[in-house]
């Protein structure tokens, strides 16, 4: 598989970046692409950015509790997100690609007997132009109307997608495999993420951790639903779904955490209620657009699934464990450096994620584009993704670089906290363009089905940026880990301009 992906160094160079940023002065241009990108990635980026200002939002009430409480579950919550991203991120990522391929070539086959009707009628018409010159006009205008009310009967029917069917069997059965995993396994898990047993943010850590976990079953299935509604190019119902989900939560934290003096274990029964009532909306959403059972099991398509997702979760195992062993190395510099780390990491992830609405947009419209070997647009696509991805992180940086100044007394007021995470903030503020581009990349890869390359090229990332970490915490600490993280993002966002750059893979028609 390496060799497959990696192979074609000759043909480095043949394809110019400015492939990648073509036509810069149309990025922000209203046609037909943008408005669809647009339409996408709003309410993606909206629903992605949800669950992270959730946890932001669960970080500022807790912080106000104690610094030991704060460290204790910015650690179970990285371990919680960690396992979940291990668990659904390949389920989600393939389904979305998986459901735009299929609902594109069922569009298709709805269309093709109309068309062949249409031909076969200027066929035989074709002789008569000349004296009937507005037949061909009228058959087009029919055969328009047909087509448009066929694919509208097409819209309201009750689709069979089995990507769909797929994606909700195999998110049910990860999310209890999730849950009985971190439930009794919880206390080794944070001994090995440095929470030891002599250590005050064991007790808090702990029960936010094993109370979350109730949640997993609705965080995979709800995540999974998301990748099915993406694949549809239909971002507004997982968002609507989410905005309820995470409105509930904000309402119950300070009612549990402070009325009810149930702590932080309060705010992870409210996180829980908030995830099974998105569960539930978007259940019942998808119930009315497809038709969840399938004819046979043959039908679900699980070894296609399997296949494709265990490259991907070769490369989520390679991201989560950078991720997760930056939180590890924070927390065995003590409860000070892990609570600075944990509001940095939150804040780092959900303005990163912003980025993530593009990728989402990117995916399902190159998904399209290639299932129809459209390759005009697949590029159009990738070049206007990139450029706003670019223009949103350098945005984002300065948002970021002028906002925490003075809003960072919001999540703690402990002095040691403030310093340490001043010293975070530069990096969280400069990375935010290394770190959309990195998103989109991603987005763009999945878009084409390059899954192999993604998982590659990740792990040899990972390679580099755990050494980076292990050597930079030991010998800078706090900043070392910072500086690490940036590394290991700007190699993420390499590995990606690398692909197009060769127009190897999936991009070999650049190169025609």
């Amino acid at each position: 598989m390496w060799n497959a992906v990696f192979h074609p160094w000759k043909n480095m160079g043949k394809v110019p970046l400015s492939v990648i940023f073509r036509d810069t002065r149309n990025v922000f241009k209203k046609d037909e692409l943008g408005l669809e990108i647009a339409q996408i990635a709003f309410p993606a980026a909206l629903a992605l950015t949800a669950d992270p200002i959730a946890s932001l939002i669960d970080t500022a009430f807790i912080g106000h509790i104690g610094a030991v409480e704060l460290a204790a579950v910015g650690v179970s919550i990285a371990v919680f997100n960690q396992v979940s991203r291990i668990a659904i991120f390949p389920l989600v990522s393939i389904t979305t690609s998986f459901v735009a391929e299929e609902d594109t070539v069922g569009r298709w086959t709805n269309e093709v007997p109309e068309n062949e009707k249409l031909e076969k009628v200027l066929a035989i018409d074709n002789e008569m132009e000349e004296l009937i010159p507005h037949v061909d006009s009228m058959h087009n205008s029919s055969s328009r109307t047909a087509n448009n009310t066929k694919n509208m009967e097409f819209e309201h029917e009750r689709r069979h997608i089995p990507s769909a069917s797929s994606a909700l069997v195999i998110g049910g059965v990860l999310g209890l495999i999730q849950a009985l995993f971190l439930i009794f396994s919880a206390k080794s898990i944070l001994n090995i993420m440095g929470v030891n047993s002599g250590s005050p943010m064991l007790a808090p850590a702990m029960q936010y951790l094993t109370l979350r976990s109730l949640g997993a079953p609705a965080v995979l299935l709800s995540l999974a639903m998301q990748g099915v509604f993406r694949g549809f190019k239909d971002t507004k119902t997982p968002l609507y779904a989410t905005m309820l989900g995470d409105v509930a939560n904000i309402i119950l934290d300070p009612i549990l955490m402070f009325v009810f003096r149930l702590g932080v274990s309060g705010a992870a029964i409210a996180h829980v209620i908030s995830q099974y009532l998105i569960s539930v909306i978007l259940l019942w959403r998808l119930m009315r657009k497809v038709d969840l059972l399938p004819p046979s099991i043959k039908d679900l398509q699980l070894g296609r699934f399997l296949r494709n997702g265990s490259l991907l979760l070769v490369r989520v195992i390679a991201v989560t464990f950078c991720v997760t062993l930056a939180s590890s190395l924070a927390a065995r510099l003590g409860s000070t450096s892990m609570a600075a780390f944990q509001v940095c990491l939150q804040i780092w992830l959900a303005t990163s994620l912003l980025a993530d609405g593009l990728a989402v947009a990117g995916q399902a419209i190159l998904a399209s584009a290639f299932a129809k070997k459209d390759y005009d647009k697949a590029t159009a696509t990738a070049s206007r993704v990139l450029q706003l991805g670019l223009v949103l992180g350098l945005v984002l940086s300065v948002i970021l670089l002028v906002v925490l100044q003075y809003a960072s007394r919001v999540f703690t007021k402990d002095v040691n906290v403030l310093q340490l995470m001043n010293l975070g903030i530069p990096f969280v503020a400069v990375t935010q363009p290394i770190n959309a581009l990195a998103f989109v990349f991603d987005g763009v890869n999945f878009g084409a089905s390059d899954f192999a390359y993604s998982a590659c090229s990740m792990v040899l990332v990972a390679i580099v940026s755990i050494l980076c970490l292990f050597i930079l915490s030991s010998s800078l600490g706090f900043i070392g880990i910072w500086i690490a993280l940036s590394i290991y993002m700007s190699l993420r966002t390499m590995s990606g301009f690398w692909r197009i750059w060769t127009g190897t893979g999936p991009w070999s028609f650049l190169r025609a």
